[in-house]
């Protein structure tokens, strides 16, 4: 059974009093189905049978209001209580809630997530099998979503802004024609009432205002946040007066602000009527406050709200639940047809529909814990099968067959309502770590038979953090920029400016962004003059707002344009980092390959002199940011090299340049726009027999200095830019020169600890470079603190060429 709300009768079709019956008693049907829902699965997390478990109850009404003017086409970015929403619009059925709730790693039974989200985070499928596009404009479409409070605010900026944008450029009518119809459709966002005391919200909100884009934003209002009631979140006690200073009026542009009782099913419906003509036609963002909204069930089911709200309280959210609202209008609405009162429904219509409802939700639940259970199942008796090869193999050693029995017993355990995967890898893996020391076919047998089925779940849980894609970045084979033997020297920034302007040409969807990108070029001038060229639509400037600058890219990208934004300066991505970290960089993952978001972020950091924008965070960054490639240039033309791989490629990336490279000369390759600098491939820029120093960015500069020092001391070292940090070295190039120097330094300016122990580990426990040591490998880096202003501060605080040298001499006296 799929219930599909939106559906509206055909142009030719009168509406009649029948036909309005019969969409009030859906409603009402669908509304009952999601609350049984919502009350069944929490039952089946405090009976064991799910980890945790939070639920819509208490917001259906107003989501199926909202249901009935999402086309296809538009887009979600909403959070964690729109289950209603999602089964009005056909995009989720109460099966797949609760294969959800179980953690079903079966992609065909949980096909948001395969098991990856928690329960009631939803989405739908944007890609094909193979990662390319499906037709977007012809499906409902929700991006995922993530638990973080306001965390899907800045990705619903983009997502508004894409129709703006394809409204504006008709070149792309028919390449894009799959992403768009005229940019005609509204980003609809959803955020509960305590959420909207986040800076997210706020910088969301100022920037829609700004921009005047199409969206439509519900508050469901319940008055708490978890424990703690809006007076503690607000300074008024009204949202929508909080709200007030952005309302438009005659003079100024803001956006549009709607409150409604969101018990009251015809008012609910009239005013998203209203609010999608608004964004739809007007491009004004409305948002529509939503009151008088209960919690049945509290905020999880690792809470009780009665432990916090008041008897009274509670008395009050049992007497204005919205079902129950509902129910009562719909028991008292009477129309007057050619002087004949008719009722929508009797209290027995609505009974049976109740019963049904309840009925329908325990058969799909139970359907989904079978189908659930089945590949586990059939897991232990595959278990069972082979350790019972296993006893009889051992039917003469007592001690053995008695610990095989043992856990034979355990996998059986009835006393258990139910087997996990883990229990049964814990079981078996227990077992041979046991019999260490026995030799046996079937020992080897259950060997063979973990390693398989482990690789099998390794597939399930772990699979899909980045592109696995044919365009994915890494598959981009080198292309080596081509120059001239009068190739000119220019500064790096017009390496990177002339490149950018023949990327704007070959690609008609690239759009750059940013502070002050636009009108000067950004601050290093490395667009100078494109936005004249170009036009403000495709390069733009922004406020000071990192997140929702990021934000921007994401929605843009998830809707099939090419963005690159900027982040002014690298200790700037601090700003975006959870954005960057919990929604982009997981994305692909906890889809399982479902969505993807391949944003450019442009920024620049490196060895200027001061606290701020002098930093290299790398090892923080490597570690929130798993999913997004991380590359470090070592100058422009390797810079403008990853823009043209990544264009065409299709994932996510962050490519810092180097702040002080920006007036180096370096020749201008002829061949703009298609070289590629590749990715995962580190570079041996210096030969040399006695020792491997392994560095990048700005401090690449540094070492090749010390590199010639050194060899004026008969010291002959090899140098290598590993280019790329995420991906690292993946053709394992660097064990390959340890095997001929059997010397290790890395050198780089990040915190000791940081990226440097990263490259480490990554040497010596992957690529085995221990076995080719002679001597202790050995980092260089900055100091535990930033660094100080001014020169000496520098050269007192990061890597510089005398500690190299010295290091090295040490090295080398010591082998």
């Amino acid at each position: 059974m799929n219930y599909n709300n939106n559906k509206k009768p055909s142009d030719d079709e009168e509406p009649t009093f029948d036909s309005f019956r019969k969409i009030v008693l859906d409603d009402y049907k669908l509304a009952k189905i999601s609350r049984e829902t919502s009350l069944l699965g929490r039952k089946e997390v405090l009976n064991g049978k799910a980890k945790f478990g939070i639920f819509g109850d208490g917001k259906e009404i107003p989501q199926l209001a909202m249901a009935k003017v999402f086309r296809n086409g538009d887009f979600r970015s909403g959070y964690y209580r729109d289950q209603t929403f999602m089964m009005a619009i056909g995009a989720l059925t109460v099966r797949s809630f609760f294969s959800q709730l179980y953690a079903h790693s079966d992609l065909e039974a949980e096909p948001i997530s395969s098991g990856r989200m928690m329960t009631a985070h939803f989405g739908t499928r944007f890609l094909n099998f193979d990662g390319t596009w499906k037709n977007l404009i012809q499906e409902k479409n929700s991006s995922a979503d993530i638990s973080s409070t306001a965390a899907q605010m800045p990705r619903l900026l983009g997502l508004a802004q894409a129709s703006k944008i394809y409204k504006k450029l008709k070149n792309l009518k028919k390449t894009h024609k799959i992403f768009s119809r005229d940019g005609n459709e509204v980003a609809f966002g959803t955020i509960g009432n305590a959420s909207i005391s986040e800076g997210l919200f706020w910088e969301t909100l100022n920037a829609a205002s700004v921009l005047q884009i199409p969206i439509i934003l519900s508050i469901w209002d319940d008055e708490y946040g978890i424990s703690v009631p809006n007076k503690y979140q607000f300074s008024k006690q009204n949202i929508s007066d909080l709200l007030s200073g952005f309302h438009r009026n005659k003079k100024e542009k803001g956006v549009e602000i709607i409150r409604v009782n969101g018990s009251n099913y015809m008012d609910l419906t009239k005013t998203y009527v209203i609010a999608e003509k608004v964004a739809r036609y007007e491009h004004v963002p409305v948002i529509i406050h939503v009151t008088n909204l209960t919690q049945p069930q509290g905020h999880s089911t690792s809470s009780s709200h009665e432990r916090y709200k008041s008897k009274e309280r509670l008395e009050w959210e049992m007497n204005n639940d919205g079902i129950k609202k509902f129910r009562d209008w719909i028991l008292n609405f009477q129309f007057n047809k050619k002087n004949k009162l008719q009722n929508l429904a009797n209290v027995c219509c609505l009974d049976q529909i109740d019963i049904e409802a309840k009925e329908y939700v325990k058969n799909e639940q139970e359907k989904a814990w079978k189908a659930f259970q089945k590949p586990i199942i059939e897991i232990k008796n595959e278990a069972v099968n082979i350790l019972q090869k296993m006893q009889n193999a051992y039917s003469n050693k007592k001690w053995i067959n008695k610990y095989v029995k043992k856990y034979i017993q355990k996998l059986h355990d009835k006393t258990k309502n139910f087997t996990t995967k883990k229990s049964i890898f814990r079981i078996t893996r227990k077992i041979l770590y046991l019999l260490s020391e026995v030799e046996s076919d079937s020992k080897y047998c259950l060997i063979k038979w973990i390693k398989k089925k482990y690789d099998e779940e390794q597939e399930n849980y772990s699979s899909h953090l980045y592109s696995i894609s044919e365009k994915s970045s890494v598959k981009r084979t080198e292309v080596f920029p081509v120059y001239k033997n009068n190739s000119f020297e220019v500064d790096g920034r017009i390496v990177l400016r002339e490149n950018f302007d023949k990327l704007l040409e070959l690609y008609p969807d690239l759009l750059i962004f940013g502070e002050d990108v636009g009108k000067i070029g950004d601050v290093n001038q490395g667009l100078e003059g494109l936005q004249k060229k170009y036009g403000k639509t495709r390069i733009f400037d922004t406020g000071i707002r990192e997140s929702t600058i990021l934000g921007q890219g994401i929605g843009l990208s998830m809707r099939g344009l090419k963005p690159i934004v900027e982040i002014q300066y690298i200790d700037y991505i601090l700003y975006a980092l959870q954005i960057m970290s919990d929604d982009l960089a997981c994305l692909q993952y906890r889809t399982k390959g479902g969505q993807k978001a391949p944003v450019i972020i442009r920024t620049r950091g490196h060895r200027l002199e001061g606290i701020w924008h002098s930093g290299s965070p790398i090892g923080g960054i490597i570690n929130y940011l798993r999913g997004i490639l991380v590359l470090v240039p070592r100058n422009m033309v390797k810079a403008a090299g990853f823009y043209n791989t990544l264009l065409s490629g299709d994932d996510p990336a962050l490519v810092i340049e180097c702040l002080n490279g920006y007036r180096i000369k370096e020749k201008l390759p002829e061949n703009l726009g298609f070289f590629r600098t590749p990715i995962g491939i580190v570079e041996r820029t210096r030969k040399g027999k006695d020792i491997t120093m392994v560095t990048y960015g700005s401090t690449w500069r540094i070492v090749n200095e010390a590199a010639e020092e050194l060899y004026k001391i008969n010291i002959d070292s090899e140098v290598i830019d590993i280019q790329s940090i995420l991906p690292f070295d993946l053709q394992k190039d660097i064990v390959k020169s340890l095997q001929k120097t059997n010397r290790l330094l890395i050198i780089d300016e990040d915190v000791p600890g940081g990226a440097s122990a990263y490259i480490l580990q990554k040497i010596l426990e992957e690529q085995n470079g221990y076995y080719y040591l002679d001597s202790p490998p050995v980092t260089i880096t900055a100091k535990e603190h930033r660094p100080p202003y001014g020169s000496d501060g520098d050269y007192f605080s990061k890597p510089s060429v005398e500690d190299i040298v010295e290091k090295v001499l040490k090295i080398m006296h010591n082998s």
